[in-house]
């Protein structure tokens, strides 16, 4: 699989990056090609799932690569073809809104502008609490844009978090093989989870 370029772009979601680093890493030991690429809070950010310079030094060893972190840094994604293919894992509400609006003004936002130049596919694995409220239309208005994938999602807490969603990342590499063929992985809305 080393002939798959894969951007994998981490937002604030930080309660999922022991899951989103997990699969980074089973991507990275099949041998897909990852180019590391983090928000400017998923980059600075301690919190207590984590210090910052932890979650780096990590993805840094399991990519073989410096994350990028600048703006500068992801300009030439596009330009130089870089990426087979984007996955934005987690992707939080409000990378959702500057998705859905056309806001660039963060290295993944940037990144994904970039890649999107070349018609080739975005991958996004959602994980917000607004999904269904505030959230909610622009994953309706993504999921209507060209070349937009969504890794197959569910409520992740109905009774305590009712609009809350997250995404399936243990279906990360199924969804990267679709996405690439230009194809959704189906079902989206994934009924994990059960009262």
């Amino acid at each position: 699989m080393n002939n798959i370029n894969i951007g994998f772009a981490l937002c604030g979601s930080f309660c999922t990056f022991s899951e989103v680093i997990a699969e980074m890493k089973k991507l990275s030991d099949k041998g897909y090609n990852i180019f590391p690429i983090m928000s400017f809070n998923a980059y600075q950010t301690d919190t207590r799932f984590g210090k910052a310079e932890e979650h780096i030094r990590r993805i840094e060893e399991i990519c073989g690569k410096k994350i990028i972190s600048t703006i500068p840094d992801a300009e030439p994604i596009g330009p130089e073809k870089m990426l087979d293919i984007l996955v934005i894992e987690p992707c939080t509400g409000n990378t959702l809104a500057k998705l859905a609006n056309g806001i660039t003004d963060t290295p993944v936002t940037l990144a994904a502008k970039s890649h999107l130049r070349n018609n080739r596919p975005l991958l996004i694995a959602v994980s917000t609490n607004d999904a269904l409220s505030g959230s909610a239309k622009n994953i309706g208005k993504l999921m209507n844009i060209k070349n937009i994938y969504f890794i197959p999602f569910s409520q992740d807490n109905p009774l305590g978090k009712p609009r809350s969603v997250i995404a399936d990342f243990g279906k990360t590499e199924d969804a990267i093989l679709r996405a690439i063929k230009n194809e959704q992985i189906q079902p989206i809305i994934d009924s994990r989870f059960s009262l």
